[in-house]
């Protein structure tokens, strides 16, 4: 694989999310190594809440899916909201759904890195933990490192993305690993 597609989804509503600026970080790790990269987040994965077998027309669900079609690889992140993955996210996820009867069902052998941010240790470690559920559901691959990101006061950090770097790269070199096996 030449250029594999690396895709980001997650976040939140607000732009400037940590969540979002770790999928960006991931993203730029990713693109230095080489790989396509796409970034889903805010708007772009704002949709109606999901219902199974009702038809939507909207164009930012048609994007989504296409993407999700054409990705090699995928990080997802999410804040954590009261001990587990955003409302936002797995509304997103569930449309993963349309994906069910391609060739590769759903996330099936992908890749998958993870990574949850939330204002302390409980809440990151547990929204990990969900969105590695979510994740097996989808039949994707988690990588063995997720990161948990604790952007709360008295983390000790200053910025907690741009110290848990060493971490997300890590993460992003064992999607990359998986895909050249």
């Amino acid at each position: 694989m030449s250029k594999p597609h690396i895709v980001a989804l997650g976040g939140t509503s607000r732009p400037e999310s940590a969540t979002g600026r770790a999928l960006a970080h991931c993203l730029d790790l990713a693109a230095a190594k080489g790989a396509r990269i796409t970034l889903l987040t805010g708007e772009a994965i704002n949709f109606p809440h999901y219902e199974l077998g009702c038809t939507i027309d909207d164009p930012r669900v048609t994007h989504f899916v296409s993407v999700l079609r054409d990705a090699d690889g995928l990080i997802v992140g999410s804040p954590g909201y009261h001990g587990s993955l955003s409302g936002m996210v797995k509304n997103a996820l569930d449309y993963a759904e349309l994906l069910r009867g391609d060739a590769r069902a759903y996330f099936d052998g992908m890749p998958v890195g993870l990574v949850a941010t939330a204002g302390g240790w409980q809440a990151a470690v547990s929204t990990l933990a969900a969105l590695r559920t979510v994740i097996h559901a989808l039949r994707g691959w988690p990588t063995p490192l997720g990161v948990a990101i604790n952007t709360g006061p008295g983390a000790g950090a200053t910025d907690a993305v741009a110290d848990a770097s060493p971490q997300l790269g890590v993460m992003v070199d064992q999607i990359l690993g998986f895909l050249r096996r």
